[in-house]
């Protein structure tokens, strides 16, 4: 359990003023992006190293303190909401990149780097790192290898998973280890594959070898207008079937494009029912060739208004748009959830009436901005706390995510499971599976320390949902004051 002397263990491991115990200052730990739930944590550990964290970790061990990893903070589940008799661990200050090997197309970083910071550094070399999450210039790349993050371009470059070839990790038990290897394939059991997408209960990444793309000869990008959400997401069906894959197909409904433009003004036509922003990159010839049979596509399916980008700078503004749609929506209802849930690309339409028709039923509005390349629905289901709403848009988002797995998809396609959405796993997997999951879990943290409470549903987590606030246990102990 955590005490005065376990916290002067923790002050002579990292010194004093990276160990916070000030009620006001742990208040910044309380929840993650999505801040429906928030617990304020015991105290906050701010290691600068990996031997730092396996030293907390280790104390954490030794004295069964329930500990939480958190990187920026970005995640949208409650993956990194704290314990209330535990420690968050940061790894904000390890924000290094190590090294850069241009010629094997790699680079070392620590889990505080953002994204952007890694196709910055590789920049010189002609290379980039290709998982782009919206909120990449902010989310680090420990959370998305925690959460398996896509992001736009994950339709032709896959998930965080397929661009990570080695993990140092921090076992519960506070061991220092590697999973994955330099070399291409590795003999034995996949732990690196079991460790990514594991959203921090399996351990914590300290150092992170990803894997870089070279800068793509071309772009083209578009923005193509339909007056229904049907009409778009056949064309998203039929460009797939044409067996064109491009980097990205992103769709927003009209309350997002408004939202959007009421924002940041990215000449999004206000009164489009629907956007598709289709974007191809590769070898020039090939680029030109299926752009062109794009547009085709486009306006077989009604399109009516298409905007081609002339250079990269009108490129960027239409991604600009597009990715600051989640904080847009603000705009328009100060009070929302963001869910997460995969379904075919076949019945992208159907998903989308259905959601319509549990909107109306629940009262409330849900904007919709997806990755419609490969189903993944983002809808942000719009409430006001100050009417009593918060209840409600909770239930009508839950319903959506088990939405998805009826329509034989998943409950979550990059945002994670978290606290939010572990009361729904059995709606996606069977008894059996679970105990499975359970058992993996319970082999790399036999104690449940390691971020518990997330992903796998337990009696109290899905019988007593985490309150607005639990005070500091050291606080009610009478070991600090409240300020």
């Amino acid at each position: 359990m955590l005490t005065t002397t376990t916290i002067t263990e923790f002050e002579e491991v990292l010194g004093t003023e990276a160990v916070v115990t000030d009620p006001v200052a742990l208040r910044s730990y309380e929840c993650d992006g999505l801040t429906g739930y928030r617990v304020t944590p015991a105290l906050v550990l701010l290691p600068s190293t990996a031997e730092e964290v396996a030293a907390c970790v280790s104390v954490c061990a030794r004295e069964d303190i329930p500990f939480v990893a958190r990187g920026a903070g970005t995640g949208l589940s409650g993956g990194a909401l704290p314990v209330a008799q535990g420690v968050v661990i940061s790894v904000q200050r390890l924000r290094r990149v190590l090294s850069i090997d241009p010629d094997n197309r790699r680079a070392v970083v620590e889990p505080g780097v953002t994204n952007a910071d890694i196709s910055r550094a590789a920049a010189p070399y002609g290379l980039y790192f290709a998982p782009d999450p919206s909120s990449g210039q902010v989310c680090t790349i420990g959370g998305n290898v925690a959460e398996n993050s896509g992001g736009a371009h994950c339709l032709k470059y896959g998930f965080t998973v397929h661009h990570i070839h080695a993990v140092d990790v921090v076992l519960p038990d506070g061991t220092l280890t590697r999973l994955g290897s330099h070399a291409p394939h590795q003999a034995g059991y996949d732990l690196l594959g079991a460790f990514i997408g594991s959203e921090g209960t399996l351990g914590i990444a300290v150092r992170i070898e990803v894997r870089l793309l070279p800068r793509p000869a071309a772009w083209r990008t578009l923005v193509a207008d339909f007056d229904s959400l049907e009409a778009a997401g056949d064309t998203v069906t039929d460009i797939i079937a044409a067996g064109i894959v491009p980097a990205a197909i992103e769709m927003m409904d009209s309350l997002s494009i408004e939202a959007v433009e009421a924002a940041v003004a990215a000449g999004y036509h206000r009164d489009a029912r629907a956007a598709l922003i289709v974007e191809l990159d590769g070898p020039h010839q090939e680029v030109a060739s299926q752009f062109a049979e794009i547009q085709r596509l486009c306006r077989d399916h009604g399109c009516t208004h298409l905007r081609v980008a002339a250079d990269a700078d009108e490129r960027a503004v239409i991604w600009k748009g597009r990715k600051a749609a989640f904080a847009a929506v603000g705009r328009i209802s100060p009070d929302y959830l963001v869910q997460d849930g995969v379904v075919p690309r076949t019945r992208l339409a159907e998903a989308l009436t259905r959601i319509a028709r549990l909107a109306d039923a629940a009262g409330l509005r849900v904007a919709n901005v997806f990755h419609a390349g490969d189903g993944n629905l983002h809808p942000l289901v719009l409430y006001s706390e100050a009417a009593g709403q918060h209840d409600r848009a909770e239930h009508l988002s839950t319903s959506i995510a088990e939405l998805c797995v009826e329509l034989g998809g998943s409950l979550s396609g990059e945002h994670g499971i978290g606290t939010d959405k572990a009361c729904s796993m059995p709606r996606q997997f069977d008894a059996d599976s679970l105990a499975t999951m359970r058992r993996l879990r319970t082999a790399f943290d036999p104690h449940d320390l390691c971020n518990p409470g997330k992903v796998l549903p337990t009696p109290r987590l899905c019988g007593e949902r985490p309150g607005p606030y639990q005070p500091h246990p050291l606080e009610t102990a009478g070991v600090i004051e409240r300020m």
